[in-house]
């Protein structure tokens, strides 16, 4: 038997602790603030039927083995989603949870391939209700650790300021010079008018690059560097394409009630009008497992029970925060293995 020990049962675990600590604290914090607005604590299990239908998240699969031997396979999660839309649809209002997810293939110092996400869904809420849950979040994180401004490599952020609203055509337009809205289509989005329009801005396309992949590598070469720059960002009002679980704005069905929460050029959350209508849903996550088909090689099954539960669940908006990343940002941690009790031992 080895003798080494791993390297965060030795001295440096002392150098974690107060990140550890203060994750501690952010916790009983962040539980005190939903008691105080009626929200009950739930845990949704990991293991499912589907671990999500999201393009680019690979998931963890295991094989359930019955008495009497036979095998099903299940997904460990890659978000409680479905799961909490379930009980929305069994009559709960307002829920929250601490779950553990996992996605494969992300590891960085803002990436685990386990961690937690703090979600939570209020029903009978406007999207906006949740935008301020956000808000409020990030300031009792900030409050716990006595912050009162935010720091990221270099790049602060004032989690108390008013947080500024932008819309993701209003980025476009603003960070990368580039018309958003003019290369959106009812039916599909037009691919050649957003690669001119992002080769001009500086982010060359390649040939295979389809709409959506040259959407995401504007975003993340050009928009998000900028984003929750001395103070806190919501950006919102995202392509009904990239928004594939959330209901479409009513002012104009090519945009979907999606936001993200920015806080020094760092994406901490992702909230959603949500959709209830069972069969654009059932078509949206078929498209997207079509192009994960396409793209991977593989496609993860559709939850028929979380399809069915959207014609019962009211009308809903949930959001979902990675909780390291909060704790990060608030104590000042430069990588997520800091405020992970027992991080996954990372490649020799």
């Amino acid at each position: 038997m080895s003798t080494d020990q791993p390297w965060w049962t030795r001295s440096v675990h002392a150098d974690r602790r107060p990140f550890l600590l203060a994750r501690g604290h952010i916790k009983a914090a962040v539980r005190d603030w939903f008691a105080g607005q009626a929200f009950i604590e739930i845990e949704p299990g990991c293991l499912q039927v589907s671990p999500g239908n999201e393009l680019h998240l690979r998931a963890f699969r295991t094989e359930l083995l019955a008495p009497d031997l036979s095998q099903r396979t299940l997904y460990l999660h890659t978000s409680p989603e479905f799961a909490c839309k379930k009980l929305l649809a069994a009559g709960e209002e307002r829920i929250f949870a601490f779950a553990p997810v996992f996605r494969n293939g992300e590891r960085g110092a803002l990436h685990a391939p386990e961690f937690t996400m703090l979600e939570w869904y209020r029903a009978g809420s406007p999207l906006a209700a949740v935008t301020d849950d956000a808000i409020a979040l990030l300031r009792t994180a900030a409050k716990v650790t006595g912050s009162r401004l935010i720091s990221w490599r270099g790049i602060t952020c004032d989690p108390h300021a008013e947080p500024e609203r932008l819309s993701v055509a209003e980025a476009f337009s603003r960070h990368a010079g580039i018309d958003l809205i003019a290369t959106l289509c009812p039916n599909e989005n037009d691919r050649n008018a957003l690669a001119s329009a992002a080769e001009a801005a500086g982010v060359r396309p390649h040939e295979d690059d389809t709409w959506a992949d040259m959407f995401a590598k504007v975003l993340t070469a050009l928009i998000e560097p900028k984003l929750g720059i001395g103070r806190p960002t919501l950006l919102m009002a995202y392509p009904a394409s990239e928004a594939a679980l959330a209901r479409p704005m009513s002012t104009d069905p090519r945009l979907a009630e999606r936001f993200e929460l920015y806080c020094c050029g760092v994406e901490l959350a992702n909230g959603f009008g949500e959709l209830t209508d069972p069969e654009l849903q059932r078509q949206r996550l078929t498209d997207e497992m079509d192009r994960k088909q396409q793209r991977y090689g593989e496609r993860y099954p559709i939850d028929d029970d979380f399809i069915a539960a959207l014609a019962h669940m009211p009308s809903a908006s949930g959001c979902a925060l990675g909780f390291e990343r909060l704790v990060m940002l608030a104590s000042g941690a430069t990588n997520i293995d800091q405020v992970v009790w027992t991080p996954l031992p990372r490649d020799p």
